[in-house]
Protein backbone atom coordinates (compact mmCIF):
# COMPACT_ATOMS: atom_id res chain seq x y z
CA UNK A 1 0.00 0.00 0.00
CA UNK A 2 1.08 3.45 -0.80
CA UNK A 3 2.37 5.47 2.53
CA UNK A 4 -0.29 8.03 1.25
CA UNK A 5 -3.26 8.06 0.35
CA UNK A 6 -4.16 10.63 -1.64
CA UNK A 7 -1.04 13.00 -3.42
CA UNK A 8 -1.69 16.25 -5.29
CA UNK A 9 0.78 17.31 -7.69
CA UNK A 10 1.40 20.67 -9.99
CA UNK A 11 -2.42 20.83 -9.39
CA UNK A 12 -3.83 24.02 -11.36
CA UNK A 13 -7.40 25.41 -11.60
CA UNK A 14 -8.60 28.13 -14.28
CA UNK A 15 -11.68 29.32 -15.47
CA UNK A 16 -11.26 31.19 -18.46
CA UNK A 17 -8.83 33.63 -17.78
CA UNK A 18 -8.97 33.36 -14.00
CA UNK A 19 -6.01 31.31 -12.61
CA UNK A 20 -7.99 29.93 -9.17
CA UNK A 21 -5.18 27.05 -8.01
CA UNK A 22 -2.02 27.22 -8.48
CA UNK A 23 0.83 24.61 -8.35
CA UNK A 24 -0.96 22.77 -5.48
CA UNK A 25 1.56 20.23 -3.99
CA UNK A 26 0.39 18.30 -0.72
CA UNK A 27 -0.06 14.69 -0.06
CA UNK A 28 -2.22 12.95 2.83
CA UNK A 29 -1.67 10.06 4.99
CA UNK A 30 -4.20 7.35 5.60
CA UNK A 31 -5.81 7.92 8.95
CA UNK A 32 -4.98 11.28 9.44
CA UNK A 33 -6.89 13.83 10.11
CA UNK A 34 -5.89 16.76 7.52
CA UNK A 35 -7.34 20.45 7.52
CA UNK A 36 -7.12 23.24 5.02
CA UNK A 37 -7.23 26.57 6.04
CA UNK A 38 -7.15 30.12 4.09
CA UNK A 39 -9.07 32.99 3.79
CA UNK A 40 -11.99 34.14 1.73
CA UNK A 41 -11.26 33.26 -2.09
CA UNK A 42 -7.97 31.45 -1.39
CA UNK A 43 -9.26 28.21 -3.30
CA UNK A 44 -10.20 25.64 -0.91
CA UNK A 45 -13.25 25.26 -1.79
CA UNK A 46 -11.90 24.80 -5.72
CA UNK A 47 -9.35 22.59 -4.22
CA UNK A 48 -11.38 20.24 -2.56
CA UNK A 49 -13.78 19.86 -6.20
CA UNK A 50 -10.74 19.17 -7.62
CA UNK A 51 -9.75 16.24 -5.56
CA UNK A 52 -13.49 14.53 -5.55
CA UNK A 53 -13.27 15.70 -9.37
CA UNK A 54 -16.67 17.50 -8.80
CA UNK A 55 -14.38 20.02 -10.61
CA UNK A 56 -11.77 19.33 -13.85
CA UNK A 57 -8.13 20.47 -12.72
CA UNK A 58 -6.40 22.47 -15.33
CA UNK A 59 -3.56 20.74 -15.14
CA UNK A 60 -1.49 18.57 -12.45
CA UNK A 61 -2.28 14.91 -11.04
CA UNK A 62 -4.42 13.81 -8.08
CA UNK A 63 -3.34 10.36 -7.04
CA UNK A 64 -5.32 8.03 -4.91
CA UNK A 65 -2.76 5.13 -3.72
CA UNK A 66 -0.64 5.81 -6.76
CA UNK A 67 -3.08 5.93 -9.23
CA UNK A 68 -3.78 9.23 -11.11
CA UNK A 69 -7.75 9.96 -11.10
CA UNK A 70 -7.57 12.40 -13.97
CA UNK A 71 -6.43 9.13 -16.38
CA UNK A 72 -9.52 8.07 -18.99
CA UNK A 73 -9.50 4.40 -17.45
CA UNK A 74 -10.03 5.49 -14.23
CA UNK A 75 -14.23 4.62 -12.94
CA UNK A 76 -15.03 7.84 -11.16
CA UNK A 77 -17.97 6.79 -9.51
CA UNK A 78 -16.32 3.77 -8.21
CA UNK A 79 -13.47 6.54 -6.88
CA UNK A 80 -15.80 8.41 -5.44
CA UNK A 81 -17.09 5.55 -3.15
CA UNK A 82 -13.83 5.59 -1.55
CA UNK A 83 -13.52 9.10 -1.46
CA UNK A 84 -16.68 10.86 -0.20
CA UNK A 85 -17.47 14.55 0.06
CA UNK A 86 -19.61 16.09 2.69
CA UNK A 87 -20.53 19.56 2.10
CA UNK A 88 -21.57 22.39 4.18
CA UNK A 89 -25.08 22.77 3.27
CA UNK A 90 -26.02 18.93 3.80
CA UNK A 91 -26.97 17.72 0.49
CA UNK A 92 -30.05 15.32 1.95
CA UNK A 93 -32.84 14.70 -0.49
CA UNK A 94 -35.64 17.18 1.46
CA UNK A 95 -38.31 14.41 0.21
CA UNK A 96 -36.69 11.15 1.81
CA UNK A 97 -36.60 10.27 5.45
CA UNK A 98 -33.23 9.69 7.05
CA UNK A 99 -32.93 6.29 6.41
CA UNK A 100 -33.41 6.17 3.15
CA UNK A 101 -30.80 9.17 2.92
CA UNK A 102 -28.24 6.71 3.79
CA UNK A 103 -29.30 3.42 2.12
CA UNK A 104 -29.97 5.23 -1.35
CA UNK A 105 -26.57 5.72 -2.27
CA UNK A 106 -25.57 2.25 -0.77
CA UNK A 107 -27.96 0.51 -3.18
CA UNK A 108 -28.07 2.90 -6.62
CA UNK A 109 -23.80 2.90 -6.37
CA UNK A 110 -22.20 -0.18 -4.25
CA UNK A 111 -25.51 -1.90 -5.20
CA UNK A 112 -26.53 -3.51 -2.09
CA UNK A 113 -29.45 -4.96 -1.47
CA UNK A 114 -32.19 -3.30 0.83
CA UNK A 115 -31.11 -5.71 3.57
CA UNK A 116 -27.39 -4.93 3.34
CA UNK A 117 -27.81 -0.92 3.36
CA UNK A 118 -30.64 -0.98 6.21
CA UNK A 119 -28.22 -3.02 8.44
CA UNK A 120 -25.25 -0.61 6.86
CA UNK A 121 -27.37 2.16 7.63
CA UNK A 122 -28.90 1.90 11.24
CA UNK A 123 -24.42 0.79 12.45
CA UNK A 124 -23.62 4.49 11.42
CA UNK A 125 -26.39 6.06 12.55
CA UNK A 126 -25.98 4.61 15.48
CA UNK A 127 -22.45 5.80 16.04
CA UNK A 128 -23.19 9.52 15.26
CA UNK A 129 -26.44 9.23 17.12
CA UNK A 130 -29.34 10.04 14.60
CA UNK A 131 -31.09 6.30 15.48
CA UNK A 132 -33.63 7.50 16.77
CA UNK A 133 -34.56 10.14 13.88
CA UNK A 134 -34.91 7.48 10.90
CA UNK A 135 -38.31 8.00 10.08
CA UNK A 136 -37.55 12.09 10.34
CA UNK A 137 -37.78 14.27 6.56
CA UNK A 138 -34.36 16.87 6.81
CA UNK A 139 -36.74 19.65 7.37
CA UNK A 140 -37.56 18.24 10.72
CA UNK A 141 -33.81 18.15 12.13
CA UNK A 142 -31.59 20.99 13.66
CA UNK A 143 -28.63 21.59 11.39
CA UNK A 144 -25.90 19.17 13.48
CA UNK A 145 -28.86 16.95 13.04
CA UNK A 146 -28.81 16.97 9.53
CA UNK A 147 -24.72 17.03 8.92
CA UNK A 148 -24.54 13.89 11.20
CA UNK A 149 -26.86 12.10 9.15
CA UNK A 150 -25.05 13.40 5.88
CA UNK A 151 -21.71 11.57 7.38
CA UNK A 152 -23.65 9.28 8.31
CA UNK A 153 -24.63 8.13 4.51
CA UNK A 154 -21.08 9.06 3.33
CA UNK A 155 -19.35 6.56 6.24
CA UNK A 156 -21.88 3.98 5.35
CA UNK A 157 -20.85 3.75 1.74
CA UNK A 158 -17.39 2.58 3.21
CA UNK A 159 -15.22 5.03 2.24
CA UNK A 160 -11.48 5.41 2.91
CA UNK A 161 -11.52 9.14 2.44
CA UNK A 162 -13.83 11.57 4.00
CA UNK A 163 -13.69 15.09 2.46
CA UNK A 164 -15.72 18.11 3.96
CA UNK A 165 -16.22 21.39 2.42
CA UNK A 166 -16.95 23.61 5.90
CA UNK A 167 -18.82 21.04 7.39
CA UNK A 168 -20.16 23.12 10.63
CA UNK A 169 -20.12 26.15 8.73
CA UNK A 170 -24.00 26.84 9.19
CA UNK A 171 -24.13 25.05 12.79
CA UNK A 172 -24.41 26.88 16.07
CA UNK A 173 -21.20 26.01 18.69
CA UNK A 174 -23.28 22.74 19.77
CA UNK A 175 -24.06 21.50 16.33
CA UNK A 176 -20.53 21.97 15.54
CA UNK A 177 -18.88 20.88 18.51
CA UNK A 178 -21.36 17.46 17.72
CA UNK A 179 -20.03 17.12 14.45
CA UNK A 180 -16.16 17.34 14.88
CA UNK A 181 -16.49 14.63 17.65
CA UNK A 182 -18.44 12.44 15.62
CA UNK A 183 -15.98 12.88 12.88
CA UNK A 184 -12.64 12.46 15.49
CA UNK A 185 -14.31 9.09 16.70
CA UNK A 186 -14.86 8.01 13.32
CA UNK A 187 -11.70 8.46 12.48
CA UNK A 188 -10.08 6.50 15.75
CA UNK A 189 -12.74 3.60 15.33
CA UNK A 190 -13.16 3.00 12.14
CA UNK A 191 -9.83 4.26 10.50
CA UNK A 192 -11.44 6.94 8.19
CA UNK A 193 -8.90 9.61 6.87
CA UNK A 194 -10.09 13.29 7.25
CA UNK A 195 -9.78 15.95 4.97
CA UNK A 196 -11.76 19.20 5.78
CA UNK A 197 -12.06 23.10 6.03
CA UNK A 198 -12.86 25.54 8.16
CA UNK A 199 -12.22 29.08 9.34
CA UNK A 200 -13.03 27.95 13.02
CA UNK A 201 -9.16 27.78 14.36
CA UNK A 202 -10.37 25.63 17.64
CA UNK A 203 -11.34 23.28 15.39
CA UNK A 204 -7.74 22.39 14.00
CA UNK A 205 -5.55 21.96 17.37
CA UNK A 206 -6.33 18.49 17.51
CA UNK A 207 -5.84 17.04 13.80
CA UNK A 208 -2.37 15.57 12.51
CA UNK A 209 -1.72 18.38 9.78
CA UNK A 210 -2.67 21.32 8.58
CA UNK A 211 -2.33 23.35 5.55
CA UNK A 212 -2.54 27.44 4.74
CA UNK A 213 -3.65 28.46 1.24
CA UNK A 214 -3.55 31.88 -0.03
CA UNK A 215 -4.47 33.26 -3.57
CA UNK A 216 -4.52 30.01 -4.81
CA UNK A 217 -1.24 28.55 -3.50
CA UNK A 218 -0.09 26.73 -0.63
CA UNK A 219 2.21 29.15 1.29
CA UNK A 220 2.61 27.26 4.87
CA UNK A 221 2.20 23.30 5.92
CA UNK A 222 2.75 21.80 9.22
CA UNK A 223 1.59 20.37 12.74
CA UNK A 224 -1.37 22.68 13.97
CA UNK A 225 1.41 23.96 16.93
CA UNK A 226 3.99 24.69 14.06
CA UNK A 227 1.45 26.76 12.15
CA UNK A 228 0.04 28.39 15.08
CA UNK A 229 3.44 29.30 16.49
CA UNK A 230 3.38 31.75 13.85
CA UNK A 231 0.71 34.58 14.60
CA UNK A 232 2.56 37.40 12.76
CA UNK A 233 2.58 35.75 9.40
CA UNK A 234 -1.39 34.09 10.11
CA UNK A 235 -2.25 37.63 10.84
CA UNK A 236 -0.57 39.13 7.53
CA UNK A 237 -2.61 36.28 5.58
CA UNK A 238 -5.94 37.42 7.78
CA UNK A 239 -6.29 34.59 9.51
CA UNK A 240 -7.32 34.19 12.94
CA UNK A 241 -5.52 31.58 15.77
CA UNK A 242 -7.14 30.28 18.31
CA UNK A 243 -8.23 32.22 21.17
CA UNK A 244 -5.16 31.18 23.43
CA UNK A 245 -2.94 31.21 21.29
CA UNK A 246 -4.13 34.69 20.66
CA UNK A 247 -4.15 35.55 24.63
CA UNK A 248 -0.80 34.15 25.07
CA UNK A 249 0.72 35.98 21.90
CA UNK A 250 -0.18 39.29 23.77
CA UNK A 251 0.87 38.63 26.68
CA UNK A 252 4.46 37.59 24.92
CA UNK A 253 4.28 41.32 23.45
CA UNK A 254 3.99 42.47 26.69
CA UNK A 255 6.87 40.79 27.98
CA UNK A 256 5.95 37.61 29.59
CA UNK A 257 8.01 34.65 28.66
CA UNK A 258 5.22 32.03 27.57
CA UNK A 259 6.40 29.49 24.73
CA UNK A 260 5.13 29.70 21.46
CA UNK A 261 2.25 27.10 20.12
CA UNK A 262 0.07 27.15 22.82
CA UNK A 263 -3.25 25.84 21.53
CA UNK A 264 -5.26 24.99 24.46
CA UNK A 265 -6.51 26.22 27.67
CA UNK A 266 -4.75 23.40 29.59
CA UNK A 267 -1.25 24.61 27.88
CA UNK A 268 -2.22 28.03 28.56
CA UNK A 269 -2.79 28.01 32.46
CA UNK A 270 0.36 25.33 32.50
CA UNK A 271 2.98 28.02 31.02
CA UNK A 272 1.45 31.02 33.91
CA UNK A 273 2.24 28.44 36.64
CA UNK A 274 5.45 28.16 35.08
CA UNK A 275 6.09 31.75 35.00
CA UNK A 276 4.83 32.18 38.27
CA UNK A 277 7.00 29.87 39.81
CA UNK A 278 9.98 30.63 38.43
CA UNK A 279 9.26 34.53 39.98
CA UNK A 280 8.59 36.31 36.78
CA UNK A 281 6.94 39.76 38.09
CA UNK A 282 4.37 41.18 34.99
CA UNK A 283 4.37 44.39 36.42
CA UNK A 284 8.38 44.75 35.65
CA UNK A 285 8.06 42.98 32.40
CA UNK A 286 8.45 46.72 30.29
Amino acid sequence: MSETILEVQHLGKSFGTHEILRDIDFSVKPKDVTCIIGPSGSGKSTLLRCMNLLETPSSGEIRYHGTNIMDKHVNVPKYRSKVGMVFQNFNLFNNMTVLKNCTVGQEKVLKKSKEEAHKNAMMYLEKVGMAPYINAKPKQLSGGQKQRVAIAGIVAMKPKCIVLDEPTAMLDPLGRKDVLNVLHELNRQENVTVILITHYMEEVIDIDKLYVMDDGKLVMSGTPREIFSQVEKLKELRLDVPHVTELAYELQKEGVPLKNGILTSEEFTEELIRVRNEGFNVNNSR
